[in-house]
């Protein structure tokens, strides 16, 4: 008597497809483990190069599947009662899944790669406009080869020609939707170029009123960290169009000022040799670089002074203008100069080259 049709040979042949299929299931997994994971491995290991790692570390993965997939394979074909049109549907069903498994090892491997070679630039400390595009790169490769072996994989069942021509058009509407989204991809790619900052680097968008550390730079948007560790994504195009600081460029040295008043009866060469004296015992003061006092002009509320000094990140604004203005004020106070009616007016933390005056920036975020 035939069971579902099938006589007890071919119920034979199917339960040694099964068979054949939990074995690989079973001892496949183990056995790559063992050649790849071990064997292959351990003369890996051998190289000065983690290369090869990478590779193997991209290939263990998808060579587990194929295995699985061979022998699911092997068993259906082996089964020559199977209908001719199951026949057609598998090799269908098998040419689209050995595809997407090979699709699957090409972005493993892509990805893989440019980790690697990302590793090795940041164990280097390169900053080359190579090292800084790799995350984008990174991207527009993972996204060109998916759409590769999408084109490639509809290629095999409808007409190309005719669906490109429909995305042609198709594309043609979504960019006139998607302006912005648009200026974001274009302003990413010319940040990329023309790098104004780098990741790492510390910047201001002065209209928006936000700094921080450049944690990314997107297709889309740049990724900012600010001081109270919060995340701000902003636009690429907002980027561009947005008067940015970088207050990591060209250096992290910078110089910092203050003004303040002082008596009208004091004595100027006194006062000045004082201030610059007190600054330079300050701890975090550059010594190698000029410390000055001068007497700007004079005012209703006293003698004007400006006093300027230089430290080596910007990470110390806060604490060097406590300390410097501590030590300025006890040093005139132990020599008997007394500040005049206004005292300290104002300060602000200026760029070495004394362009931008972004004293409200240390004032309210620091």
């Amino acid at each position: 008597m035939n069971l579902f049709e099938l006589t007890p040979e071919q119920w034979m042949e199917l339960g040694i497809s099964a068979g054949i299929l939990l074995g690989v299931i079973i001892i496949g997994r183990w056995l790559i483990r063992l050649i790849v994971g071990k064997g292959i491995r351990r003369l890996a290991g051998m190289t000065e190069t983690e290369f090869d790692d990478i590779i193997l570390k991209a290939t263990l993965g998808p060579l587990h599947w194929l295995v699985i997939l061979a022998a699911l394979d092997f068993g259906l074909r082996r089964l020559d009662f199977l209908p001719t049109h199951w026949q057609e549907a598998l090799d269908t069903f098998f040419y689209v899944a050995y595809f997407i498994l090979g699709t699957i090892f090409l972005l493993r491997m892509t990805i893989g790669l440019f980790n690697w070679y990302a590793g090795k630039l940041e164990h280097e400390r390169d900053t080359s406009t190579v090292a800084q595009m790799l995350p984008f790169i990174r991207r527009i490769a993972t996204i060109f080869i998916g759409v590769i072996a999408l084109v490639t994989l509809l290629g095999q069942f409808t007409d190309v020609s005719a669906l490109l021509a429909t995305l042609g058009v198709g594309s043609l509407a979504i960019a006139l939707a998607a302006q912005t989204s648009l200026e974001d991809l274009f302003s990413g790619f010319l940040i990329m170029f023309d790098r104004p900052y780098l990741i790492g680097d510390r910047v201001e968008i002065q209209e928006l009123n936000t700094w921080g550390d450049v944690i990314d730079i997107g297709l889309r948007s740049t990724r900012i960290r600010t001081r109270d560790n919060r995340y701000v994504i902003v636009p690429n195009s907002i980027m561009g169009r947005n008067l940015v600081v970088n207050y990591s460029r060209p250096d992290t040295e910078y110089r910092i000022e203050i003004e303040l008043a002082l008596d009208l009866d004091t004595d100027i060469d006194l006062a000045r040799k004082t201030m610059i004296e007190a600054v330079k015992d300050v701890e975090g003061v550059l010594p190698n670089r000029r410390v000055e006092a001068l007497f700007l002009a004079f005012d209703p509320a006293g003698l004007r002074f400006r006093v300027r000094w230089w430290l080596d990140s910007y990470y110390d604004a806060r604490r060097m203008f406590d300390k410097v203005n501590s030590a300025i004020y006890s040093a005139l106070n132990e020599v008997g100069i007394k500040l005049g009616n206004q005292g300290i007016d104002n300060f602000h933390f200026i760029e070495a080259n004394e362009l931008n005056k972004i004293n409200k920036v240390f004032r309210d975020q620091i």
